[in-house]
């Protein structure tokens, strides 16, 4: 006994040491069992607010897109203002009339054909050949309906520019085209003309900075190496492919109705003052207001620091069109002896179109810059005729 007690108290002790130690790791295994309970608890709130973080990014950006699409849309009503204002009296009714029949031939055909000739996969580099009537675009196309987007607001968005495109040409040709021979045109550039050019430069089309590079085949675009040096063509908001194509669709128009009635007398260049400058000081700041939801909206998103870029172009889109204005002010004022309120308007224009293209990427001194020599480009289309005839 004297030697077996001291062995009892220390069996005593291990045995009190294991179940000490059991119970620890039965505590341990409770509260292992409890953080994983929370930690999958933690994942699925963390999940859930990563969702809605999603759905309200998704939400907005297509909420911008609309709110810039309708706003493009309101220039409809600045073209009409500005070329009423512009032609004599007796053909404003024409003039609205057209502009009205602009948007609503675009909304038609652009739907059945003109977006998927513009977005549709390429076919060589040339033209789209998506599904015509927009069949592509339908509830749930883009997924989970909350954080991806169907589709819907870039085909509003590209109607409202397709719109634009053709109204151009209505005061290039104005007071000398017959009502329904205008209407074919009109048809035809919003189903072939304007898509096919969206193609090439914001689909997937030889000059697009997203056909630059090879194709699902590995086949290069005819005017790119098809390597990473080939970034393509930026044309952020449609220098070239809205208001280019509307221009040059305009100057194809004009030579083939040819001039107005009172142009020329005796062979000598006459001009035609418009009869309301009231009605075109209205639609030319109509159309500036328009420009911004024509060059901001281009960003297609606010998310992802594309609402910064946005605010960019905002800047860059007002110094271009003011220092336009001035220049052609001071212009008018040197050469005419007169300050003309219908050369500062056209300066206005002329500093929106120039900058539209490089909007995104200029810093705004080259916006200033851009403006000044967008209204001398004006300012010298507009007199070289005169200048032209007296030599």
């Amino acid at each position: 006994c004297q030697f077996s007690c001291p062995n009892g108290r220390s069996s005593s002790k291990m045995a009190g040491s294991t179940a000490t130690i059991a119970a620890m790791n039965a505590r341990m295994d409770m509260l292992q069992g409890y953080l994983e309970s929370n930690m999958t608890a933690l994942h699925a709130e963390v999940a859930a607010a990563q969702h809605t973080a999603d759905s309200a990014e998704s939400s907005l950006d297509i909420s911008w897109i609309i709110l810039c699409g309708s706003i493009v849309f309101f220039m409809q009503a600045g073209f009409s203002m500005l070329e009423a204002g512009a032609v004599t009296e007796k053909n404003v009714i024409n003039i609205l009339f057209k502009n009205i029949m602009d948007a609503s031939i675009a909304g038609i055909f652009f739907w059945a054909f003109g977006y998927a000739v513009a977005y549709g996969p390429t076919y060589g580099g040339f033209i789209g050949t998506g599904e015509v009537f927009i069949l592509d675009i339908h509830n749930n196309a883009g997924g989970d309906v909350a954080t991806a987007s169907d589709g819907w607001e870039g085909w509003f968005f590209q109607w409202a520019f397709a719109g634009t495109a053709a109204t151009i040409v209505s005061g290039s040709v104005a007071e000398r085209t017959k009502f329904h021979a205008y209407l074919i045109y009109s048809a035809l550039c919003a189903t072939f003309i304007y898509p096919v050019v969206v193609h090439w430069g914001w689909g997937s089309g030889f000059l697009s900075a997203w056909g630059a590079m090879p194709d699902d085949n590995g086949d290069a675009r005819p005017l790119f190496s098809g390597t990473s040096a080939s970034n393509g063509m930026i044309d952020f908001a449609g220098s070239g492919i809205v208001h280019m194509v509307g221009g040059v669709s305009g100057l194809v128009g004009a030579m083939v109705v040819g001039p107005r009635t009172g142009r020329f007398v005796d062979g000598k260049l006459q001009p035609i003052p418009g009869h309301n400058t009231v009605m075109q000081a209205l639609g030319t700041t109509i159309l500036w207001f328009g420009w911004y939801g024509f060059n901001c909206g281009s960003t297609l998103m606010l998310s992802g620091g594309a609402a910064n870029l946005a605010g960019k172009v905002a800047v860059t889109t007002t110094l271009s069109a003011t220092m336009a204005c001035l220049t052609a002010t001071l212009i008018s004022f040197i050469f005419e002896k007169s300050f003309d309120i219908g050369i500062a308007l056209n300066g206005i224009l002329a500093g929106l179109v120039g900058i539209t293209a490089n909007c995104s990427v200029v810093d705004p001194w080259h916006a200033v810059l851009i403006g000044f020599i967008s209204a001398w480009v004006y300012y010298g289309s507009r007199r070289g005729p005169f200048f032209l005839q007296n030599e």
